[in-house]
């Protein structure tokens, strides 16, 4: 199974003061996602809007970025990976957008809520 999490819906799931300071908490998030993808094997691509500056760089996890940040940037790069893989129903995506997850599941995606990936990679 391949994952595609929705890096600033699954940041956004939990209100603990992540606003504050949007690199720490995508940079955090980076973190969690690497220590839950080794634990469990599993191949993980976390999207965000726009990159960071510095980047962002992970050994473990893929980091990407939509190509122009922009409103629903990071949705459309996340459909567009589902669509381009040759097989999108071993994809899970982990986003609580209503209107992302309807367009990944049209093309063959499944989706998790992302309150409780965030469960999984960061218990409270």
């Amino acid at each position: 199974m391949r994952w595609i999490v929705d890096g600033m819906n699954v940041i956004g799931s939990r209100p603990d003061g992540w606003w504050r300071n949007r690199s720490r908490a995508m940079a955090r998030l980076v973190e969690r996602l690497e220590h839950w993808a080794a634990a469990e094997g599993a191949d993980v691509t976390v999207v965000f809007e726009r990159p960071l500056s510095p980047p962002i760089e992970s050994p473990v996890i893929t980091v990407a970025n939509a190509p122009q940040s922009a409103p629903n940037s990071a949705d459309d790069e996340i459909v567009r990976q589902v669509r381009a893989d040759a097989d999108p129903s071993q994809i899970r995506v982990a986003t609580s957008d209503r209107t992302l997850s309807e367009r990944v599941q049209a093309a063959g995606a499944c989706v998790y809520p992302a309150e409780k990936l965030r469960n999984l990679i960061d218990p409270r």
